[in-house]
Protein backbone atom coordinates (compact mmCIF):
# COMPACT_ATOMS: atom_id res chain seq x y z
CA UNK A 1 0.00 0.00 0.00
CA UNK A 2 1.19 3.46 -0.10
CA UNK A 3 1.36 4.46 3.21
CA UNK A 4 0.32 2.97 6.40
CA UNK A 5 -3.41 4.70 6.29
CA UNK A 6 -4.22 3.65 2.72
CA UNK A 7 -6.11 0.75 2.24
CA UNK A 8 -6.68 -0.83 -1.04
CA UNK A 9 -9.64 0.38 -2.89
CA UNK A 10 -11.77 -2.26 -4.16
CA UNK A 11 -15.09 -2.03 -6.34
CA UNK A 12 -16.99 -5.05 -6.46
CA UNK A 13 -19.93 -5.39 -8.76
CA UNK A 14 -22.63 -8.08 -8.72
CA UNK A 15 -26.11 -8.02 -9.42
CA UNK A 16 -27.15 -9.90 -6.78
CA UNK A 17 -27.73 -7.81 -3.28
CA UNK A 18 -26.73 -11.10 -0.90
CA UNK A 19 -22.83 -10.97 -2.73
CA UNK A 20 -22.34 -7.31 -1.64
CA UNK A 21 -23.50 -7.21 1.17
CA UNK A 22 -21.42 -10.41 2.06
CA UNK A 23 -18.45 -9.02 0.34
CA UNK A 24 -18.56 -5.72 2.18
CA UNK A 25 -18.61 -7.96 5.26
CA UNK A 26 -16.01 -9.95 4.55
CA UNK A 27 -13.22 -7.53 3.85
CA UNK A 28 -14.75 -3.65 4.73
CA UNK A 29 -11.74 -4.05 7.91
CA UNK A 30 -8.94 -5.23 5.51
CA UNK A 31 -10.03 -2.39 2.08
CA UNK A 32 -11.17 0.34 1.31
CA UNK A 33 -14.83 -1.52 -0.26
CA UNK A 34 -16.77 0.15 -2.91
CA UNK A 35 -20.00 -1.79 -4.07
CA UNK A 36 -22.20 -1.41 -7.46
CA UNK A 37 -25.54 -3.87 -8.03
CA UNK A 38 -25.00 -3.19 -11.76
CA UNK A 39 -22.34 -2.18 -14.89
CA UNK A 40 -23.84 1.64 -15.02
CA UNK A 41 -23.47 2.10 -11.29
CA UNK A 42 -19.97 0.52 -10.95
CA UNK A 43 -18.71 3.00 -14.05
CA UNK A 44 -20.08 5.81 -12.29
CA UNK A 45 -17.53 4.90 -9.19
CA UNK A 46 -14.58 4.33 -11.58
CA UNK A 47 -15.00 8.12 -12.72
CA UNK A 48 -15.07 9.51 -9.78
CA UNK A 49 -13.35 7.28 -7.03
CA UNK A 50 -9.38 6.03 -7.14
CA UNK A 51 -10.18 2.08 -7.60
CA UNK A 52 -7.38 -0.03 -7.33
CA UNK A 53 -8.87 -3.36 -7.83
CA UNK A 54 -12.06 -4.22 -9.70
CA UNK A 55 -13.90 -7.83 -9.15
CA UNK A 56 -17.37 -8.38 -11.15
CA UNK A 57 -19.27 -10.43 -11.56
CA UNK A 58 -19.42 -11.76 -15.17
CA UNK A 59 -23.61 -12.37 -15.99
CA UNK A 60 -25.53 -8.90 -14.99
CA UNK A 61 -28.61 -8.22 -16.76
CA UNK A 62 -27.31 -4.73 -17.81
CA UNK A 63 -24.03 -5.53 -19.29
CA UNK A 64 -21.75 -8.40 -18.88
CA UNK A 65 -18.73 -8.35 -16.36
CA UNK A 66 -16.74 -8.03 -19.84
CA UNK A 67 -18.86 -5.71 -21.47
CA UNK A 68 -17.86 -2.99 -18.39
CA UNK A 69 -14.31 -4.03 -17.74
CA UNK A 70 -14.07 -2.92 -21.52
CA UNK A 71 -15.77 0.23 -20.63
CA UNK A 72 -13.49 0.42 -17.56
CA UNK A 73 -10.26 0.36 -19.85
CA UNK A 74 -11.56 3.47 -21.63
CA UNK A 75 -12.13 5.56 -18.26
CA UNK A 76 -9.13 3.91 -16.35
CA UNK A 77 -6.68 0.66 -17.62
CA UNK A 78 -4.99 1.09 -14.43
CA UNK A 79 -7.09 -0.90 -11.78
CA UNK A 80 -6.70 -4.53 -11.70
CA UNK A 81 -9.41 -6.46 -12.71
CA UNK A 82 -10.77 -10.01 -11.32
CA UNK A 83 -13.85 -11.73 -13.30
CA UNK A 84 -16.07 -13.71 -11.16
CA UNK A 85 -18.84 -16.74 -12.66
CA UNK A 86 -20.89 -19.15 -11.23
CA UNK A 87 -21.06 -20.42 -14.63
CA UNK A 88 -18.30 -22.48 -16.90
CA UNK A 89 -18.19 -20.31 -19.92
CA UNK A 90 -15.37 -20.65 -21.70
CA UNK A 91 -16.24 -18.17 -24.32
CA UNK A 92 -16.50 -15.45 -21.18
CA UNK A 93 -13.05 -16.41 -19.97
CA UNK A 94 -11.63 -16.08 -23.12
CA UNK A 95 -13.69 -12.32 -23.81
CA UNK A 96 -12.88 -11.24 -20.36
CA UNK A 97 -8.81 -12.48 -20.89
CA UNK A 98 -8.83 -10.75 -24.69
CA UNK A 99 -10.73 -7.78 -24.18
CA UNK A 100 -11.20 -7.65 -20.18
CA UNK A 101 -7.54 -7.30 -20.15
CA UNK A 102 -8.34 -9.36 -16.50
CA UNK A 103 -5.54 -10.37 -13.90
CA UNK A 104 -7.29 -13.11 -12.98
CA UNK A 105 -10.36 -15.40 -12.84
CA UNK A 106 -12.12 -17.39 -10.11
CA UNK A 107 -15.22 -19.45 -9.92
CA UNK A 108 -18.56 -18.07 -7.80
CA UNK A 109 -19.04 -19.02 -5.24
CA UNK A 110 -15.82 -17.44 -4.14
CA UNK A 111 -14.03 -18.06 -0.44
CA UNK A 112 -12.46 -15.70 1.53
CA UNK A 113 -9.07 -17.23 1.39
CA UNK A 114 -8.62 -17.57 -2.67
CA UNK A 115 -10.20 -14.13 -3.11
CA UNK A 116 -8.07 -11.90 -0.19
CA UNK A 117 -5.10 -14.21 -1.62
CA UNK A 118 -5.82 -13.17 -5.53
CA UNK A 119 -6.47 -9.16 -4.07
CA UNK A 120 -3.12 -9.04 -2.70
CA UNK A 121 -1.42 -10.55 -5.58
CA UNK A 122 -3.33 -8.33 -7.88
CA UNK A 123 -2.00 -5.54 -6.00
CA UNK A 124 1.27 -6.02 -5.92
CA UNK A 125 1.51 -6.18 -9.42
CA UNK A 126 -0.83 -3.23 -9.68
CA UNK A 127 1.94 -1.02 -7.55
CA UNK A 128 4.81 -2.60 -9.15
CA UNK A 129 3.16 -1.07 -12.29
CA UNK A 130 2.84 2.58 -10.42
CA UNK A 131 6.06 2.55 -9.30
CA UNK A 132 7.37 1.84 -12.73
CA UNK A 133 5.65 4.15 -14.37
CA UNK A 134 7.02 6.80 -11.55
CA UNK A 135 10.71 5.53 -12.21
CA UNK A 136 9.91 6.18 -16.04
CA UNK A 137 8.80 9.60 -15.10
CA UNK A 138 12.15 10.38 -13.01
CA UNK A 139 14.15 9.45 -15.59
CA UNK A 140 12.57 11.00 -18.97
CA UNK A 141 13.45 14.46 -16.22
CA UNK A 142 16.79 13.25 -15.41
CA UNK A 143 17.13 13.06 -18.99
CA UNK A 144 16.05 16.09 -20.04
CA UNK A 145 18.52 17.96 -17.46
CA UNK A 146 20.92 15.94 -18.75
CA UNK A 147 20.67 17.02 -22.28
CA UNK A 148 20.19 20.69 -20.87
CA UNK A 149 23.76 20.49 -19.33
CA UNK A 150 25.42 19.15 -22.28
CA UNK A 151 24.21 21.75 -24.50
CA UNK A 152 24.91 24.35 -22.26
CA UNK A 153 28.53 22.98 -21.66
CA UNK A 154 28.82 22.68 -25.54
CA UNK A 155 28.02 26.76 -25.97
CA UNK A 156 30.28 27.05 -23.75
Amino acid sequence: MENKKDKIAILYVDDEENNLISFKATFRLKYKVYTAINGPTAIDIVKKKPIDIIITDQRMPDMTGVEFLEEVIKINPEPMRILLTGYTDMAAVIDAVNKGKIFHYLNKPWSEEELDKTIQRAYEVYAERKKIVEQNSKLEVSNEQLEFLLRQKLLS
